[in-house]
This record gives structure tokens, sequence and C-alpha cells, in this order.
């Protein structure tokens, strides 16, 4: 029942990821219909066999006009996937401004990458090229389909021709 569900607009545009039950609620309420269904389980209740959803489109388009990956502390480390991007460490994880705070550094998408405490500490208030430290990937924003196709870690196989099947490129 921990299973995820890809829910789309009217229009087939991916909107979210829901849990099943939520997903099999809205099917039951006749507020979403069935678009896929798992092949590997079935919801059963005393009298009937339900299909297992996979992907579900809402009858109504729901107008949805930001539709942004939140900035948050976990997904910088999503994104990074939790390794430090200048030594390739995955331990005692931190974020790091590319350019300091104390240099008028913003807290965005593009100048925040994952560093562990040790590179954190070692560039200190410089930016990369002055502390002689190298980036694996430059920070940017994933968009929202970007992110939910290559950082949920959920992708299904019957969501590709929702949300596409290859990386989009970094830059």
């Amino acid at each position: 029942m921990s299973q995820k569900v890809l829910v789309l607009n009217q229009d087939y545009s991916a909107l979210t990821i829901c849990s099943m039950p939520k997903a099999f609620l809205l099917v039951y309420l006749n507020k979403a219909e069935l678009v896929a269904e798992s092949s590997t389980a079935k919801l059963h209740s005393i009298s009937q066999t339900f299909p297992f959803p996979s992907v579900i489109r809402l009858h109504r388009y729901v107008y949805f006009p930001y539709k942004g990956v939140v900035l948050t502390r976990q997904n910088i480390f999503k994104r990074d996937a939790n390794t430090c991007q200048y030594c390739g460490s995955k331990d005692h994880l931190t974020l790091d401004h590319v350019m300091p705070k104390s240099r008028q550094g913003r807290t965005s998408w593009d100048n925040l990458t994952t560093a562990c405490k040790y590179c954190n500490s070692k560039k200190g208030d410089l930016t990369p090229e002055e502390a002689g430290m190298h980036l694996a990937r430059h920070p940017f924003k994933p968009s929202f389909v970007m992110f939910l196709r290559n950082f949920s870690g959920i992708l299904d196989q019957q969501w590709i021709p929702f949300v596409g099947s290859k990386r989009e490129p970094i830059y």
C-alpha cells in the first residue's frame, strides 16, 4: 500500500505523485480515471477485485500556477545524489554556498551545492576557484518533471510516456 501513483492533469501533464489509497479513492469517487494499472498487484475487497493504480488522470483541469520544485535541504541533497560535489564523499553532508553569503551569494538553486563538512570547511569564505577546488557538477534548478523523473527515485515504467525516460541535460 506504500506504492506511489502519478497524477496527471486533464491535459495529461504530470501534476503530482500521491499515495495509492488516495489515487484509488479519486478513481472510486469518479474524480479521476485509471490510465495505467499495476501488473503486479490488485486490490481486493470481500466481493470485488480492483486494479491497482499506477497512473491516473483527473476529470477536471486543475490550474496550478507554479509547478516548481521547492528549495529545501533534502531536495538539494537529492539533486546532488547525496554526494559531496567537491570530493565525492557521502558522509557528513552539509550545504555550501558556491558564492559565499559574505560576498552577497544568494540562497538559491544555482548557488547551493552539497558538500561534506571537510570540503565546506576547507573552502570557507572563498569561491571554488580561489580555494583550488573543482565542482563535479555545477548547481542548477531542476524542472518539476525532471525532478519527478530523475530525483524522486520512484519512476515506474508506466510513467515514462508522461514524464520521459532519459535525463535532461544538467546545464
